[in-house]
């Protein structure tokens, strides 16, 4: 049996391979440690949550403070209303803006100052706390209709997913070989055909991947609802100029109480609002699988 050279033997001993083993034993090690909180919630979850769930709950309204009255339909149905609609409104208002920002910065002025900037912008944007969302449209929606309603609690969630759909949209768009651009406009087509008619298309799983990533986050936001759209125990019932119930409010509200039945249900509604942005963050990892 033949030995390996004695530098190829030091090697192996080398220090830098024992760093490099050591640096990897401790990643695998904080990985772990990581997960285990990830991990026991996702168990109280399911033990507290999925264990309770009762179909009734999806068509039952909030409870108002105290125990709920005989044979009152108990539930977080109107808060999941509620958050449907504010976080579809908040994507009508940030996701065409987003979109259409992107492809300005992309395709038609990379290098402006103008797309530095808003870049920049959309950069710190992405580390705004939530809570300044709130705020910022508590001041300028609740503040100049009088009272809390859903279409502010939709703004305060707008400023949150317009910074994701633009930032994740451009470099989707950015990611398009340029070789497709070049084949377009040799064949004749103008810079908008080819923005359009041929990038879009090519990159709009990643594009979309964005857009699910900031309709995931939206979902689960609660500062800014604090300050927007406040709660309701009521239905909206097409009125959306009024205070409006949201999943994350109604288990802030509900975590705490006194009552035993009350934060059973908070587990139940935690638990349906993690699947709910499990499912759309699992769609939006499919779907950046066939990024270009």
């Amino acid at each position: 049996m033949t030995h390996p050279p004695y530098d190829l033997q030091k090697r192996y001993a080398s220090p830098r391979r024992l760093l490099n083993s050591l640096l990897s034993v401790a990643a695998v090690v904080v990985t772990l440690l990581a997960l285990v909180p990830l991990f026991s919630v996702l168990y109280m979850l399911f033990a507290e949550g999925a264990g309770h769930i009762q179909w009734s709950y999806f068509w039952g309204r909030s409870p108002a403070p105290g125990s709920p009255i005989p044979g009152f339909p108990v539930g977080f149905g109107n808060a999941l209303e509620g958050t449907f609609v504010m976080v579809g409104l908040g994507s009508l208002l940030s996701i065409p803006f987003g979109i259409l920002a992107a492809i300005y910065m992309a395709e038609f002025a990379p290098t402006h100052p103008l797309t530095t900037a808003a870049r920049f912008a959309a950069k710190l944007l992405t580390g705004l706390p939530s809570i300044l969302a709130g705020v910022f449209a508590f001041a300028v929606v609740v503040k100049t209709l009088g009272h809390a309603s859903a279409y502010a609690g939709a703004v305060g969630l707008a400023l949150l997913m317009l910074p994701t759909v633009i930032l994740t949209a451009e470099e989707a768009l950015r990611q398009v070989p340029s070789k497709m651009r070049e084949a377009a406009i040799g064949m004749g087509a103008t810079q908008t055909q080819v923005a359009l008619r041929v990038v879009v298309p090519t990159a709009w799983p990643g594009m979309l991947t964005g857009v699910l990533l900031a309709v995931a986050r939206a979902a689960g936001e609660t500062a800014p609802l604090l300050f927007t759209a406040q709660f309701s125990y009521f239905w909206l019932n097409l009125n959306l100029n009024q205070a409006t119930a949201s999943m994350a409010v109604f288990i802030y509200n509900n975590a705490g109480s006194q009552y035993d039945h009350l934060v059973q249900l908070a587990w139940v509604a935690s638990w349906v609002l993690v699947m709910l942005i499990l499912v759309l963050n699992l769609t939006a990892r499919w779907l950046g699988r066939r990024r270009v």
